[in-house]
Formats: C-alpha cells, sequence, structure tokens
C-alpha cells in the first residue's frame, strides 16, 4: 500500500470501512498510444500557427488578425507541451483505493474530487497489462471515443471515459483484491 494514497484515502472512509489497498498511477511524463497520432498532429498544428502569426506579424496586419492567430499558436503549445505537464500534474494528485464496500478514485487536480463506485454494484472489471509493469484497471463498459482518446485528457471528454486505475503496479494483485472484496460484500 502507498503511505502518501492511504493518507488522503483514510480521510474518504466511513465509519466500519477499512482500505484494503492503496497506490497511485506511475509518476512522470509518459506516452501513450495516442501519441502517435498527436505528435505529429501537434508539431503540424503548432509549426503552422506559428508560422502564420510570424508572418501576419511581419505583414504588419491588423491587430484582430495577430490576436485571432495567437489562439492557434497557444493551442499549439498546448498540444505539443502542455498536455504532457497537465497529464503528469493530474496523475501526481491521484490516488486510488479499494475498501471492503467501495473502489475509490481521489483526484485533487485541479480541485478535489472524489469518485466512489460500490462493489456490488461494479459489474464491468477489466484490466490490461503493459510489458513495463504498469497496467490499468478500467471500471464499466469502455465508450468507443474513449478508446480512440488514448488516455488524453480533452476538456468535455470526462464524460466518455469510465473510471479507471491507470498506470499501477502488481496489476493482478490489485484486480485479486478487488474481486475477493466483491465477493465478501455480496
Amino acid at each position: 500500500m502507498d503511505y502518501e494514497a492511504t493518507q488522503k484515502l483514510q480521510r474518504e472512509l466511513s465509519s466500519g470501512e477499512s482500505l484494503l489497498w492503496s497506490g497511485r498511477p506511475r509518476q512522470g511524463i509518459i506516452l501513450r498510444g495516442s501519441d502517435g497520432f498527436m505528435i505529429p498532429f501537434s508539431l503540424l498544428w503548432g509549426g503552422f500557427a506559428i508560422f502564420w502569426e510570424y508572418s501576419a506579424y511581419e505583414s504588419s496586419v491588423p491587430l484582430f488578425f495577430l490576436l485571432f492567430g495567437s489562439i492557434f499558436v497557444i493551442v499549439g503549445i498546448y498540444f505539443m507541451f502542455g498536455r504532457f505537464i497537465v497529464d503528469s500534474l493530474k496523475r501526481k494528485s491521484t490516488f486510488y483505493g479499494v475498501t471492503n464496500d467501495r473502489v475509490l478514485i481521489l483526484s485533487e487536480f485541479p480541485s478535489h474530487n472524489l469518485k466512489s463506485l460500490n462493489l456490488r454494484t461494479l459489474t464491468d472489471i477489466t484490466f490490461l497489462s503493459r510489458p513495463d509493469g504498469s497496467s490499468n484497471i478500467t471500471f464499466g463498459p469502455q465508450h468507443p471515443m474513449a478508446s480512440w482518446m488514448g488516455g488524453m485528457s480533452w476538456p468535455g471528454m470526462g464524460q466518455y471515459q469510465s473510471p479507471i486505475f491507470e498506470f499501477i503496479q502488481n496489476v493482478k494483485t490489485v484486480y485479486e483484491t478487488i474481486r475477493d472484496a466483491q465477493k465478501k460484500s455480496t
């Protein structure tokens, strides 16, 4: 069990509830499968936006065109660099837990958000193992758009993503802990 995750999640427990497992996603900058598309796209978008903005500036166009182009430059910079930083910050402030009653996903970035899944009503549990040892456990059915997005956090896309323990270690042990807790809770 992860000490920091345990400390954070203890505050969220109900009376009589005990924490069976706690953990956190892998930290740092992570490349995902969707980056095979996003990296070339972001370089194309950002490169074109910067070129367009520079050309507009050199041509002494009205201020409106410069302001309009700057929006595309900002989006391009986010695509190229910012999304990795935001993803890393989100994972740094995310904590996972399994209790004798619930599965907990606590996120503290950009604000405090607790997702609680009752073990008695939880149906679909899927785990994906990776060769590097970090894996995912997904709770509930996957929306087709979620797999296309490949874990990217686009504004407004959270509604399409199933709750997930992302990039955790010892996925098989965690999966068995959840299944055992489900059996005992019925």
